[in-house]
C-alpha cells in the first residue's frame, strides 16, 4: 500500500545519508548560509565508523588536511576524539608523510552529530528517502518513505553502502545497511528510472574481539607520538594528549595455520563460491583474497586496534573477511595472541549500488539532473577520508548552485580532492577507488604541511574561513616569508665550530662563506642545526612557520619545477570544450577516442587528455576543430 504524501518545508539544499561524506556536504552547504536538511536513515550512526576506526594514512592525511583547510569539520572533530595519534613515513620526504589517528568511533559519531546539531542553519531528520523530485531535468527534492516532500534547489546524495545494501557472511546472505542497520531499498530504483547507470561494489570488515581475551605480550606495542601533531590548522599543541595518555595498537600476523584454514574452506568463502557479485577494493583485499593472490606469503600483518576509550572491543586490521561465522572463530584463534580471543561480531561482506562516476562533472554535479550532487561510496570510492573529501566539494558546490553562484572545481595541482576527483569523472572507476600517493603526479606540491597555503584563500572566499583565521593565515604566510629572508640574508662563516659539526655529519668543510639558505639546503643539516650557527630570531618563530621554510628552502628546485609543469597545464585546463560539440562530425579521430568522448563529455581539453585510450594525436584534432568554431550539434 503506498503511503500518502504530503507537502513538508523547503529547503536550499538537502543532503540524504549522514556518513562521513554527508555530514561534510551539508555542514559546508549550511555554513555558506543555505537552510539545508540533513536528513539519514538512523540518527545514531552519523558520521559512524563501520570499519577501521581511524582516520588519517597516506594521502588519505592529506585529504583531511584540505578539509580542514577548506574550512571542513573532519580534522576538528577527530582532534577532539582521539586517542592515538601517529606521523608515518618521517624517514621519508615530506610528500610522502601523512598524520594518522586512531579514533574512539563512539565519541566521533557523538561530537559530529551534536556540532550538526548545533549548526544555526542546518536541520537534522531521520528518514528514508525514496524518491527524487525531478522535473524537466533539474531536481527539485526528495520523497521519505513516511511520505513527506521536502523542496530543494539542490540535492547531495550521499547513501553509501546503504543503497540495496546486502550483508553476507558465509551462507548467510541478508538485506542490511552496514553493521546491520535499516538499508535504503528504492533509491537505486529511481536512480535507474531517471536513467542512470549503476554498478554493484562490495566492501567488507574483520572480526571484532574482547580486549580482555587478547595476550598482549606476545604481540608487537605500537603506541603514539610524543610530539604534538593535529590534523586541523586550528588546533593547539596544548590539546595534544600525552604519549602515557594515548591507546596503544598491538602488531601480530597471520601464519601457515591460518592460511591452511581459509584455503581449505575456499569452497565455503563467498568471495570465491559464486555469491559475491560485486567488485571487491584491491587495495584493501579480504584475508581470503589475500592467501589466494599472494601464495608465497608466509604471513600478513595484523593490526589489533583499539575501537574507544570506553569499550574493550578491538578491530582487527587486515583479517577482513565473509567466512563463515566458525571459521572465523578459527582463524582468529590460530594468530600469535588471539588464540584464547572472544570473538563480539563476526566480520561480513556489504554489497551496494553505486552511480557510475563518469556520469559527473568536476563538480560532482550529474550531468543528467541539473543541482543533484553525489558524493562519497555512492560514487564508487571506498574510505572515510575520500568520502569526507568529495562531500566537502560536492556541499559547496551544491551551496554554491542555490545561491545562484559559479561553482569550483580543484583541479589535480590544487588537491588531493581535485586528483580524486578527476580521475572517478574522467576515468571512471571498475573497482572501490582508493587515494594512493602515487596516483598524485604533483605530490611534493600537495603536501600534509601546506594544505592551508593551498587552500585557505578558496576557503575565505567561500565563506567557510572566518576572518579571524584568515588573518592568522596571513600573518603565518608573512611569517615564513620573512624567516626565508632572513635566512637569505645572513651569512655562515667558516670556523672550528661550523666545520666540527659538518665534519661530524661526513660532510665538506667550508672553505668560504654561505648564505645561511644555502647551508639549509644541505640534505644533511636540519633548521634546528642551523639556528646554532645564526643570531635568534628577534621574535619566536612557530613550529609550522619552521616546517614551511624549511621545506620551501630544501626542495625550492623540485617545486619550482613542479609548479612549471603545473603552469602548463593550467594552459590546457583553460581550454574548454563546449558542452555541444559533435564528436561524430570530427574527422581523424580514432573510434575508441570519440566513443569515450561521447560517454564522459570532458570539459577541458586538459581532462579529454586524461581519459584511458585517448592519444595525442586525437587531442591534437580535438583542438583544431575547436579553433575552428565547428562546435555545434543540433
Amino acid at each position: 500500500m503506498d503511503v500518502k504524501q504530503y507537502a513538508s518545508k523547503d529547503y536550499d539544499v538537502i543532503v540524504v545519508g549522514a556518513g562521513h561524506a554527508g555530514c561534510e556536504a551539508a555542514l559546508a552547504a549550511a555554513r555558506m548560509g543555505n537552510e539545508t536538511l540533513l536528513v539519514t536513515i538512523n540518527l545514531e550512526m552519523v558520521a559512524f565508523m563501520p570499519c577501521n576506526p581511524s582516520i588519517g594514512g597516506p594521502a588519505k592525511g592529506i585529504v583531511v588536511r584540505e578539509l580542514d583547510a577548506l574550512g571542513g569539520e573532519m580534522g576538528r572533530n577527530i582532534d577532539k576524539t582521539y586517542v592515538q595519534m601517529r606521523m608515518l613515513n618521517t624517514g621519508k620526504g615530506p610528500a610522502v608523510r601523512a598524520l594518522r589517528a586512531q579514533a574512539d568511533k563512539r565519541a566521533y559519531s557523538i561530537e559530529m552529530k551534536h556540532t550538526i546539531e548545533k549548526e544555526p542553519n542546518l536541520t537534522l531528520r531521520q528518514g528514508i528517502v525514496d524518491n527524487l523530485i525531478v522535473e524537466d531535468g533539474v531536481v527539485r527534492g526528495v520523497i521519505t518513505n513516511t511520505g513527506a516532500r521536502y523542496g530543494a534547489k539542490s540535492v547531495v546524495l550521499t547513501t553509501g553502502t546503504a543503497a540495496r545494501g546486502k550483508i553476507i557472511i558465509g551462507e548467510l546472505m541478508y538485506s542490511s545497511g552496514p553493521n546491520n542497520t535499516q538499508p535504503s531499498m528504492k533509491l537505486s530504483g529511481n536512480l535507474e528510472k531517471l536513467g542512470f547507470e549503476l554498478k554493484r561494489f562490495k566492501t567488507g570488515t574483520p572480526p571484532r574481539v574482547d580486549g580482555n581475551t587478547i595476550e598482549y605480550g606476545v604481540t608487537e606495542e605500537q603506541p603514539g607520538d610524543k610530539e604534538p601533531n593535529h590534523f586541523s590548522f586550528e588546533t593547539s599543541d596544548d590539546d595534544y594528549l600525552n604519549a602515557k595518555d594515548q591507546l596503544s595498537c598491538w602488531l601480530t600476523y597471520t601464519n601457515e595455520k591460518t592460511h591452511e584454514l581459509i584455503r581449505a574452506n575456499l569452497d565455503r568463502a563467498p568471495m570465491f563460491s559464486g555469491v559475491i557479485e560485486g567488485v571487491g577494493p584491491r587495495y584493501c583485499p579480504s584475508i581470503e583474497d589475500k592467501i589466494v593472490r599472494f601464495a608465497d606469503k608466509p604471513r600478513h600483518q595484523l593490526f589489533i586496534e583499539p575501537e574507544g576509550r570506553n569499550t574493550d572491543e578491538f578491530y582487527v586490521q587486515g583479517l577482513s573477511t565473509s567466512m563463515p561465522e566458525e571459521i572465523q572463530q578459527q582463524m582468529v584463534h590460530s594468530i600469535k595472541g588471539l588464540e584464547h580471543a572472544e570473538m563480539m561480531r563476526p566480520g561480513y561482506a556489504i554489497e551496494y549500488d553505486i552511480v557510475s562516476p563518469y556520469q559527473l562533472r568536476p563538480t560532482l554535479e550529474t550531468k543528467l539532473i541539473s543541482g543533484l550532487y553525489t558524493a562519497g561510496q555512492t560514487n564508487g570510492t571506498s574510505g572515510y577520508e575520500e568520502a569526507a573529501g568529495q562531500g566537502m566539494l560536492a556541499g559547496i558546490n551544491a551551496g554554491l548552485h542555490a545561491l545562484d553562484k559559479e561553482e569550483v572545481v580543484l583541479k589535480r595541482s590544487d588537491a588531493y580532492i581535485g586528483v580524486m576527483v578527476d580521475d572517478l569523472v574522467t576515468k571512471g572507476t571498475n573497482e572501490p577507488y582508493r587515494l594512493l600517493t602515487s596516483r598524485a603526479e604533483y605530490r611534493l606540491i600537495l603536501r600534509h604541511d601546506n594544505a592551508d597555503m593551498r587552500l585557505t584563500e578558496l576557503g575565505h572566499e567561500i565563506g567557510l574561513i572566518s576572518d579571524e583565521r584568515y588573518a592568522q593565515f596571513e600573518a603565518k604566510k608573512a611569517a615564513i616569508e620573512a624567516e626565508k629572508a632572513r635566512l637569505e640574508g645572513y651569512r655562515i662563516k667558516p670556523n672550528e665550530q661550523v666545520n666540527a659539526f659538518l665534519a661530524e655529519k661526513g660532510a665538506a668543510p667550508l672553505k668560504d662563506g654561505v648564505l645561511a639558505s644555502d647551508f639549509l639546503r644541505r640534505p644533511e643539516v636540519t633548521y634546528a642545526e642551523l639556528a646554532e650557527f645564526i643570531p635568534e630570531p628577534t621574535e619566536k618563530i612557530d613550529n609550522r612557520v619552521i616546517e614551511q621554510v624549511e621545506i620551501q628552502i630544501k626542495y625550492e628546485g623540485y617545486i619550482k619545477k613542479a609548479n612549471q609543469k603545473v603552469e602548463k597545464l593550467k594552459k590546457m585546463e583553460a581550454k574548454k570544450i563546449p558542452d555541444r560539440i559533435d564528436y561524430s562530425a570530427i574527422e581523424g579521430i580514432a573510434t575508441e577516442a570519440r566513443q569515450k568522448f561521447e560517454k564522459i563529455r570532458p570539459e577541458t581539453l586538459a581532462q579529454a587528455s586524461r581519459i584511458s585510450g585517448v592519444n595525442p594525436a586525437d587531442i591534437s584534432i580535438l583542438a583544431i576543430y575547436i579553433e575552428q568554431g565547428k562546435i555545434a550539434k543540433v
